[in-house]
């Protein structure tokens, strides 16, 4: 028999990734399990329906203007200590909001893309007010003490290396299943780059780069510079994507659009077509959030990750430099050096795809789907209802 169910996906709008992962999974599950519902919901918009809007701007300009303590709170974080525990015993969301929402949906398991939502899902289930599977799926390729939660009853993680730090939390290895990073199905088709340029107006047989990450504070007067400078000499296809960016979108247009005769300036908003922009580049300039990176590790993209802000996104910079798959620039002038030496190297760029084909594991959407419907309730609460531990199995 088919089996039915209702998956309920709780993700969160702190940056895009969160959402990407959601929507993928959704894609992947109504395209191999038709039979199953799905929703997906932003656990921050129902939790806090007056307040997400204000608190994703305040978390999105901490992040841009003072990285410095964004890292050192996320490194003193990142394993179990005091300071963690202080900060996942504070409770931020309506216990009756979360139990409305089980109510209403009524899922036979949950999948959480978003930290915060595995928190209060665990909280719930620590506290016996629902049994509900829930599945976390970490999207970067580290861990943090924020995605591990004792009401938490599987894991789904990008890369073997993630699931070894993940053993250290004593959580058992059978509830750790890597599966990649849920990347839409678009991301891991076969293009003709050819055909691509051609839709999109571009040059065939020019050098071409993306850059993505505008809206997160990587396209800056420096980056400009870099890019007008006359170190720059080879003529490159530069295609800018600004997403919801719209101030910058008309920056770009206008400083870099018709004053650089050398190079070929395109520039674009939000597009559903990012599959298509990275399949007929040759590079990529990017901060390396988790989901971006992997859609271009599934097109086998080369990487140039421009300034990663301390914490993941240096964590999934390491990792990417580790493979082999990306290169790392710190600055303005770097990137201009580190361009010309990959774009006018071939060679650079070809080992750069093998290492990504090599090296890194492609997501497996029907495993991560049949392991998230075999999940099953393992976490119950003790007495004091403050302390819990996993169950044995």
């Amino acid at each position: 028999m088919r089996r039915r169910g209702k998956l309920l996906i709780l993700t969160g709008s702190l940056g895009d990734g969160h959402n990407k992962a959601a929507q993928a999974i959704l894609e992947a599950a109504r395209t191999y399990k038709p039979e199953m519902d799905v929703k997906v919901v932003d656990y921050l918009a129902w939790t806090h329906p007056y307040l997400h809007e204000v608190g994703k701007f305040c978390y999105m300009q901490w992040v841009k203007s003072l990285p410095s303590l964004y890292g050192y709170l996320y490194r003193k974080t990142r394993h179990e200590t005091t300071l963690s525990h202080m900060f996942k015993r504070m409770k931020s969301f309506s216990t009756d909001r979360m139990l409305d929402l089980l109510a209403e949906e009524a899922p036979t398991e949950v999948v959480c893309t978003f930290p915060g939502a595995a928190a209060a899902m665990s909280y719930l289930k620590c506290n016996g007010l629902t049994t509900v599977p829930t599945v976390t799926v970490i999207t970067d390729y580290t861990d943090h003490s924020y995605w591990i939660h004792p009401g938490t009853d599987r894991y789904l993680v990008g890369a073997e290396h993630v699931k070894q730090a993940l053993l250290l939390y004593a959580i058992p290895e059978q509830r750790i299943i890597v599966t990649g990073i849920p990347i839409r199905e678009a991301f891991t088709q076969s293009y003709d780059r050819d055909v691509l340029r051609d839709q999109h107006g571009l040059m065939r047989d020019m050098p071409t780069v993306l850059v993505m990450g505008g809206g997160h504070g990587l396209i800056g007067k420096s980056f400009k510079s870099a890019l007008q400078s006359d170190e720059l000499t080879s003529p490159v296809q530069f295609v800018f994507v600004c997403g919801r960016n719209e101030k910058l979108k008309q920056q770009l247009q206008e400083e870099l659009g018709g004053s650089n005769t050398r190079h070929r300036v395109v520039v674009t908003g939000f597009v559903d077509h990012v599959h298509e922009l990275m399949a007929l580049s040759d590079l990529i300039v990017t901060k390396p959030g988790g989901l971006t990176v992997s859609e271009a590790l599934a097109l086998e993209l080369p990487m140039m990750l421009y300034k990663p802000i301390p914490g993941q996104e240096q964590a999934n910079a390491a990792y990417l430099v580790g493979i082999g798959a990306a290169v790392e620039v710190k600055n303005a002038a770097e990137l201009t050096s580190r361009l010309l030496e990959v774009i006018a190297n071939k060679s650079v760029l070809q080992q750069l795809k093998r290492n990504a084909q090599e090296r890194h594991r492609q997501p497996d959407v029907l495993r991560m789907l049949d392991a998230i419907l075999a999940t099953e309730h393992h976490y119950l609460p003790v007495q004091d209802g403050l302390q819990f531990s996993y169950a044995n199995v």
